[in-house]
């Protein structure tokens, strides 16, 4: 009995002892926590406030100039008594280590903060604020803030005319059409969009019959009359290459009955008259002769009248009053009768003819069609493969430019509905007028359309009003009048010549018995170039800072293009004169350009490009396939921050 009580008692106490072996960690854990937990918050708000600490002194030191911060590294802040710095590595104190670690920033191309990739920005920092502590119990705590240069930001803008011509250019000029603009073009003495005083010669062309047909190359023009048979049906004019030039008539032909033309094209040594005379409606003129004699002749079947004419190749190509036709003729060999190769109906008389690539864009006298295009890939079989009905009134002439994307044409007056188009003519088998572009002449009505060069766009016409107006067609959506001519006579053809030592020109015949031929002087941007450089005067701040963006504004009419490249170096013996610039993109790097509003790569390896740097240049490199449209440089924004 006694021994069965003993075994009892001893089974409890293993029972007592296998809970305090449970118990006891528990609650000396307990007392443990419970005796530092009093401590470890008291340095855990010691350590948060060190953090706020150090997040105020270090915008202070950043205020007190951003070379403060500028290099990488792990440091702490310290206090003289009179302004924070940076010192080198971390800090202990009253336990609790401190460290501030600073890093580059970089951005993708939305200016996004990237890990990875992207570029440097070098007008931000990432600030990392470490606090740790080892006892009671070892921790940390970090705190992330982004330092920038914004305090100190500031601009260097070019913007206007006396801007842009500090700078130098190749195959550039600047203009002020808007308070300054740099585009492709030298030369051209006087100015597209101020034509008042810009008639420079005038010619009294013999007889009295008006000249209603004008064409031209450098150096030559050739006139038509067609208004009545009083005069000379055909002249030649030599247009001299001084400044101002002096036209000379140096060669007629009268030999057409009756003696009237409509239409004329010319070359070196041939003209191509489109005449009334039934037998010849087109009349081929030998220019090597003297006098002038013909070589050969179109003479379509049908009692026709020939109304406009145009030469591509070996190859002509004319309208006709009856029958509305428009007809190719074979021109390998230019003398006697000459062969058709092919015709097909247009919806009216064809007024005016152009021929760009394997394409023929004819004005066309009709309410309701102005503009058909006809495929002439196969002359002998030319097909028409659109017709565009522009307004209420009759086209009366068409110019396309040289990559064949657009046609400007012009309608006879329509009130006060537009009489002046621009149409995509990129699908040739849908043209459209583009969204905005067109334009009312007014009380003129329309004859004749060229463009030049500049993005301008020359009406001439008749039946009063402003006869000689010009067109900005830069913004193809707003076509805006910058200029015109108050001719006290009407205005019958016009036609412009680039010549090659970089003057501009148009020719007008007029119903001025006194002066039917007159030369009025293009410019400046007249001479086309195909591609430009314009590079900046240096920009020297006096001190090396910091490039963050580069914010160019421009106007890119079709077929053309603007881009553009900088330099920052470091400046020699003190100054940024000789310095070799050294230009790049925004990755840095000479193979890339900026074409938008890009951020300035950050570079300091004390070699060749810069950023930080002192001595700013850039470049904006100009292109274009169209000789009438040119990229405008407006202006340019460089961000910096000192």
């Amino acid at each position: 009995m006694k021994r069965h009580v003993f075994g009892q008692t001893l089974i409890e106490i293993l029972i007592i002892i296998a809970l305090l072996a449970m118990l006891l960690p528990v609650l000396i854990g307990g007392l443990i926590t419970s005796r530092e937990g009093r401590p470890q918050q008291l340095k855990r708000a010691l350590a948060a406030q060190k953090i706020r600490e150090t997040k105020e002194a270090m915008r202070s030191i950043r205020e007190a100039g951003w070379n403060n911060i500028s290099i990488n590294g792990t440091y702490h802040v310290t206090h003289d008594g009179v302004s924070w710095a940076l010192s080198s590595g971390s800090h202990t104190e009253n336990g609790i280590t401190t460290q501030v670690v600073i890093s580059d920033v970089r951005r993708d191309s939305s200016h996004t903060i990237v890990a990875l990739g992207g570029s440097i920005d070098p007008s931000t920092k990432k600030i990392a604020i470490t606090t740790s502590w080892l006892s009671p119990i070892p921790t940390n705590i970090t705190s992330t803030l982004y330092l920038t240069r914004h305090l100190d930001n500031a601009t260097y803008i070019q913007t206007t005319e006396e801007d842009f011509n500090t700078g130098s250019h190749d195959g550039t000029n600047v203009v002020n059409n808007d308070g300054g603009e740099v585009v492709l073009g030298a030369g051209g003495q006087g100015n597209w969009c101020e034509p008042g005083d810009a008639v420079v010669a005038e010619l009294d062309y013999p007889g009295n019959a008006e000249a209603r047909a004008v064409t031209a190359i450098e150096g030559r023009v050739f006139m038509g009359t067609g208004q009545n048979a009083s005069g000379l049906p055909f002249g030649h004019v030599a247009v001299s290459n001084d400044n101002p030039p002096v036209p000379q008539l140096v060669g007629t032909y009268s030999n057409i009955s009756p003696p009237k033309s409509n239409g004329v094209f010319g070359e070196s040594n041939y003209a191509y008259i489109a005449t009334e005379d039934n037998n010849r409606e087109i009349s081929i003129i030998n220019l090597t002769t003297n006098p002038y004699s013909e070589i050969g002749y179109f003479n379509p079947s049908g009692n026709l009248r020939g109304i406009s004419v145009f030469v591509a190749g070996n190859v002509g190509y004319m309208t006709t009053s009856s029958g509305n036709s428009f007809r190719s003729f074979n021109l390998s060999s230019k003398s006697g009768s000459r062969p058709q190769l092919g015709q097909v109906s247009l919806a009216g008389v064809g007024n005016s003819i152009y021929i760009q690539d394997n394409y023929a864009y004819v004005a066309v006298n009709s309410s309701s069609t102005q503009l058909q295009i006809i495929d002439i890939s196969n002359p002998s079989s030319p097909q028409i493969v659109s017709s565009r009905q522009l307004s209420n009134t009759v086209g009366r002439d068409v110019y396309v430019n040289e990559t064949g994307t657009r046609a400007y044409v012009v309608t006879a007056n329509s009130g006060s509905n537009p009489e002046f188009f621009i149409v995509d003519i990129t699908n040739k088998s849908n043209p459209s007028v583009v969204s905005g572009g067109t334009y009312d002449t007014g009380a003129m009505s329309p004859t004749g359309v060229r463009v030049v060069p500049g993005g301008r766009a020359i009406i001439v016409g008749e039946s009063g009003g402003e006869r000689y107006q010009v067109l900005n067609i830069n913004n193809e959506n707003n076509p805006n009048r910058c200029g015109g001519l108050n001719v006290p006579h009407d205005i019958y053809g016009i036609d412009a010549v680039l010549e090659g030592d970089g003057d501009a020109y148009s020719y007008i015949v007029t119903a001025d018995s006194n002066a039917e031929f007159k030369i009025i002087e293009g410019g400046p941007g007249g001479q086309y170039t195909s591609s430009g450089v314009y590079e900046s005067e240096t920009f020297d701040l006096g001190y090396g800072t910091a490039f963050n963006r580069f914010i160019p504004t421009f106007i890119l009419p079709p077929n053309t293009s603007l881009q553009f490249q900088i330099s920052i170096v470091d400046p020699v013996a003190g100054s940024c004169s000789g310095v070799t610039h050294q230009f790049t993109g925004p990755d840095g790097t000479e193979n890339t350009y900026y074409t938008t509003v890009e951020p300035i790569a950050f570079d300091n390896n004390d070699s060749g490009y810069e950023n930080p740097g002192r001595c700013f240049r850039y470049r904006a490199y100009f292109e274009t396939s169209d000789s009438s449209s040119t990229p405008i440089f407006e202006e340019v924004t460089v961000n910096y921050s000192p």
